[in-house]
């Protein structure tokens, strides 16, 4: 029997969040096949709903669309909360909502983890859910991945190293060309 699909809430439908709507759709055969089973968007949550609501009425089962982003992290028929809205607030507390409601959080936003990060991750931890924040960190997923799940069982009591894409690219030009 097939499972049942996990369901995705998008707080926010800016460019980034579209964009994940969009590909979620566009990928969805493989997406599923890679995860084991279906991840479908089940509700979008966005100040602006009517660009959400067209986006969403071309699908055979749209998802529920409102302006009510508090209201989301609530909802039984979302399994993962995707912040996309940015900024520190009201995205710190959604997403500390979200997982009181034990929901998965994903996030790239890198302010709301600079400065909230602990916080969020020890609620997480209490709750027994996830934060998967590695797209706020793209450059640094290869260490972060090895860190979390291959050397959990070390002490390890500092890491030094250039972690962000551009720097690395920027310092990788200087040194292929001696500047």
């Amino acid at each position: 029997t097939p499972l049942k699909p996990l369901n995705v809430g998008l707080l926010g439908f800016g460019t980034v969040g579209r964009g994940t709507f969009d590909v979620l759709a566009r990928n969805a055969g493989e997406i599923a096949r890679r995860a084991g089973r279906p991840i479908e968007v089940s509700a979008i949550a966005t100040r602006s709903p009517d660009r959400a609501r067209a986006a969403a009425a071309a699908r055979s089962a749209p998802p529920h669309v409102s302006a009510d982003l508090k209201a989301l992290v609530r909802r039984r028929d979302v399994d993962i909360v995707c912040e996309l809205i940015g900024g520190i607030e009201p995205a710190r507390e959604l997403i500390l909502a979200a997982i009181h409601n034990r929901k998965h959080v994903v996030t790239a936003n890198k302010a709301l983890l600079a400065h909230h990060g602990t916080e969020i991750f020890a609620a997480a931890h209490a709750q027994g859910v996830m934060v998967a924040f590695e797209a706020a960190v793209a450059g640094g997923v290869p260490i972060i991945k090895a860190l979390r799940e291959g050397l959990s069982a070390n002490r390890i009591e500092w890491i030094a190293g250039i972690i962000n894409g551009t720097s690395n690219f920027i310092l990788s030009e200087m040194r292929a060309r001696g500047a």
